[in-house]
């Protein structure tokens, strides 16, 4: 799990090529002004997509994981609480789905605030919780960036 924000992506470049694109899409992208959905970057192997959504009570979320893709999660505007723990230390609470690449962990984490123009990178080792209020439900535009491993 990587934290910072979005004016530091020259740190990143190493991480590899698609990772390095979906940073770069992100810092010269105006989310505010895009509708929600799917935005292709470099077809399935990068594709951004674009939310808007209150934040909800921690009961109300879940832990999830992914196997084929690194999530980036980047506030464009607004701040919420992304709960984080290695996946080792969760447990299943549902087999996983490969049509859509999701597991679902119940376990205890970390709870880290992401306010705007900040991106965390989630590898597959990584389980997480997004979405969480950090104390009343918040208006967010949210850009989650799918990376192929």
């Amino acid at each position: 799990m990587i934290i910072d924000l979005i004016d530091n992506i020259n740190l990143y470049t190493g991480l590899g090529t698609r990772i390095t694109k979906a940073l770069n899409y992100i810092k010269q992208t105006d989310f505010v002004t895009l509708e929600n959905g799917r935005y292709d970057v470099e077809g399935d192997d990068v594709y951004a997509t674009v939310s808007r959504y209150k934040t909800k009570p921690i009961d109300e979320g879940k832990w999830e994981a992914h196997k084929k893709y690194i999530d980036i999660q980047y506030i464009s505007s607004g701040t919420e609480l992304i709960g984080y723990s290695f996946l080792k230390n969760m447990a299943e609470v549902s087999g996983y789905n490969s049509e859509n690449d999701y597991q679902l962990f119940e376990g205890n984490g970390l709870f880290i605030k992401i306010e705007k123009n900040t991106f965390m990178i989630l590898f597959p080792s990584d389980a997480h919780m997004p979405g969480i209020a950090i104390k009343n439900p918040e208006d967010v535009i949210k850009v989650v960036v799918k990376v192929k491993v």
